[in-house]
Order: C-alpha cells, then structure tokens, then sequence
C-alpha cells in the first residue's frame, strides 16, 4: 500500500518537526515516524468502514420504509439493489478485515453517524445510483464498476468528508491520496471470489521498505553537519534566510540518499524529491533544489565518490 515517495515524505516531516542534533536520542523521534506511518493504516480502515456504514445506512431506510403506517407498495417490495450489492457484501464479509476494525478501534462512524449521513444523501441524490437502480438485478461487473464509480466521484472529493478527516488527524490529509489511490485497485481488481483477507493488504511492500524508512531518518540525523556543510558549499550566493526550511531538510535527505543508499539510482533520488518540493514547497523550490543536487552529482561522479551498485543506476 505504501510507496516509497509517500515513506520520503513522512520521514520529511518528522526531520522537520524533529529540530534536533546529532548527539540526541533519536529512539523517541524513530517511534513518531513509524506510529504515524502506522496510523496511515488506519485512515485506509476507516475509509472501508464507511462503506459498510453507507450500505448499513441504505438497508436501515428500506425497514423503515417498510414499516411504515401508509406504506406504499415500492416500500413494501423495495429495489434491494443497493443494499444486496456483492462488493458491499465482500468488505461486509471479510473476516480479516473485521480482525483488524477491531484491533485497531475502527469505530468512529457510532459516534460521528452524521458523516455516514452526508455520504449517503450524496450517494442517492446522485446520477449514478439513479442509473444503477434503474433495474431490480445485476451481476458482478455492474457492481463493481457501481461501487468504484461512487468511490471516486463522491466518496473520496467528498468536502464534508475531507474536513472530517481533517479534524480527527491532522498527518491523514498526506494520506488521503495514497489511500483513496489504494482502495480504488483493490476495488477495481477485486475478483468475483476474493480471499479472505483481500481488504488488507500490507501496509509496507516488505521489510526493506520499513528498513528504508528508518534508515534514511537516522542516517540523515546523524550527518546533519556533514550533509549541512554540503549544502552551504553550494549555496554561498544565497541568504541562509531565503532558503526555505522545507528545501533544506528536502537537500538533506537527497544528498543522504546519493551518498549512503548505493542500490537506489541517482534518477531516482533526483526525480522523488523534486516531485515531493513541487508539491510541499514554494513554486520555485524544484528548479532550486534541482540546481543544487546537479551540481553534487557531477561533483561526486568526478572525484569518484558517487558509489552506486548494480547496472543502470547513474
């Protein structure tokens, strides 16, 4: 679920936040990267518990449609589309993933209904559902591509939503478009007979990821001097004060990577966190901070100390 891009920049903000030396104990720091990369997991639960909620909601408004005193004969013999749909039967179904609601106290939605509310009136105010529930029956790629499209189109640039996400964890919001990209594969690749434990993934790719993102946090940390040295030797034409705080610690990281991560291409190293200042910095922070890593580059393949391993990795 985790991509190393989205690893880069929680070990950004955490060097950011950190604002320490060398000499500190690093252990306390370590642990708020990983919680909060952990807890990226849990926005990935919450946003699949909604779903659940949303379909619990729809089956709710049918009983009582049913029971009431006039009850109109579409209320007493319902279009059951919605609520029998096979993918919100899958997730509903997932032993694992019910596992892991609750070892994670996924239960926000009992006290926070109200969102499920807003999700749900835009679900059926919507095109889409009007279009799905045009008939009575439908198979599987009908409702596949019906829960994928609401996802999409309503679920995830939902504003309600977003500022809920918001207020309950700040650090979500970097989540959000890994996760929402995340839910959409495995929605869109979800097969008419899943496994079991097809709604939870892993949230590291594997044990080198998690090791990537402690080792690229330390070892940034502990040759700040060195990596800061580097940095002022390139930047003597430039006020201290105009460099951004986000460009420096983004410098840091990526002259770390040049030179302590020899499997990890320099294309790649260049390409990541230009991409990450585009996106976290001021408009003119790539072109910056590309200048200054070009510069290195060709510095470190002269003098020999650019130590890359392995075939196509300059």
């Amino acid at each position: 679920m985790l991509n190393r891009r989205h690893i880069r920049i929680k070990v950004m903000q955490t060097i950011y936040a950190f604002k320490g030396s060398e000499s500190d104990d690093l252990s306390k720091d370590q642990k708020f990267l990983l919680f909060s990369i952990d807890n990226m997991y849990n926005l990935y639960l919450l946003l699949l518990s909604l779903l659940i909620e949303v379909q619990k909601r729809a089956e709710d408004d049918l009983q009582k449609k049913q029971k009431k005193h006039l009850a109109t004969a579409a209320d007493k013999d319902p279009n059951r589309k919605f609520v029998n749909n096979q993918v919100f039967q899958f997730i509903k179904e997932d032993l694992s993933l019910k596992n892991a609601f609750e070892k994670n106290n996924i239960n926000y939605w009992d006290l926070d209904g109200e969102y499920v509310e807003v999700i749900f009136k835009a679900i059926i105010s919507s095109d889409l559902y009007h279009e799905y529930m045009a008939t009575r029956v439908s198979d599987f790629k009908e409702d596949k591509d019906f829960v994928v499209d609401i996802f999409k189109d309503i679920i995830a640039p939902n504003d309600k939503l977003y500022d809920y996400i918001e207020d309950k964890n700040l650090t979500w919001l970097d989540d959000l478009p890994t996760v929402n990209t995340t839910i959409l594969k495995q929605l869109r690749k979800l097969k008419s007979n899943p496994i079991d434990n097809y709604f939870v993934p892993k949230l590291y790719k594997d044990d080198d990821d998690k090791q990537f993102a402690i080792q690229l946090f330390r070892k940034t940390l502990l040759n700040t001097t060195a990596l800061n040295k580097e940095i002022d030797l390139k930047t003597q034409n430039w006020d201290s004060d105009r460099i951004a705080d986000v460009d420096f610690v983004l410098l840091q990281m990526a002259i770390c990577e040049l030179q302590k991560f020899p499997s990890i291409p320099v294309k790649v190293t260049m390409n990541e966190y230009l991409e990450i200042a585009k996106e976290y910095s001021t408009p003119k922070s790539s072109i910056f901070i590309n200048g200054i890593l070009d510069k290195l580059v060709k510095e470190y393949e002269a003098d020999g100390k650019l130590n890359k391993v392995g075939r196509g990795l300059m």
